[in-house]
């Protein structure tokens, strides 16, 4: 049987952790390091995000995808909040290293940290790699090439062991820079994700107890 990624909010472990465009023909190291300074120029200034997000699972099996929704939140440096609301509810909040997950009732969380949890600490260093943008980290992870630049379009490769299951992932940014707006995992066997925040709100107020 086939290995799988496996499926809601873990599927985070292999995106995010956040359009189609013209690609850019062969641009040059030089023209990357210009990109990523100025998508970091752009993101400086955010303290908080909070978006909806649709996630569709393409199957070379299926015709139609599997289609689930949700909720993200951040907050600088290091709150997160991943909820999904349909077709099930489960999703997680963290606040710095320490955290609570839940399947169904958020009442019914359990708490976790992320030192003592390998999984939930893979998580949180994509989504926060993604929201702050941490384009240090995540060069020393991928590979990146830059395939278009309006809006943005990056392309990563896994320079680490994905067990054969990631072939690369593309990411599109909003076009002020400031966000990631769209995420397609592609799998090495055809299938592949696509997870598109919508409604995204920067640096607006964000409810106590989220985190």
């Amino acid at each position: 049987m086939r290995r799988r990624l496996p499926g809601g909010w873990l599927l985070l472990f292999w995106c995010l952790l956040l359009a189609r465009t013209a690609a850019a023909a062969n641009p040059a190291p030089a023209d990357l390091d210009r990109v990523l300074a100025g998508l970091a120029r752009s993101a400086a200034g955010i303290e908080t995000l909070s978006s909806d997000f649709v996630q569709e699972k393409y199957l070379a099996v299926f015709q139609d995808a599997l289609v689930s929704a949700g909720r993200f939140y951040y907050r600088k440096p290091d709150k997160l909040r991943w909820e999904l609301r349909s077709p099930l509810v489960s999703g997680f909040a963290l606040d710095g290293n320490r955290g609570r997950r839940w399947r169904g009732a958020e009442a019914k969380s359990e708490s976790f940290d992320i030192r003592q949890d390998p999984v939930m600490k893979v998580v949180a260093e994509q989504l926060l790699a993604w929201a702050r943008p941490d384009f240090p980290w995540l060069r020393a992870h991928y590979r990146i090439r830059l395939e278009g630049t309006a809006p943005v379009r990056l392309r990563l490769d896994p320079s680490f062991d994905t067990g054969g299951l990631i072939d690369h992932l593309l990411i599109v940014f909003a076009a002020d820079g400031s966000h990631v707006q769209q995420v397609e995992l592609h799998e090495k066997d055809g299938d592949y994700t696509r997870l598109r925040f919508e409604h995204t709100v920067v640096n607006g107020p964000l409810a106590a107890g989220l985190f």
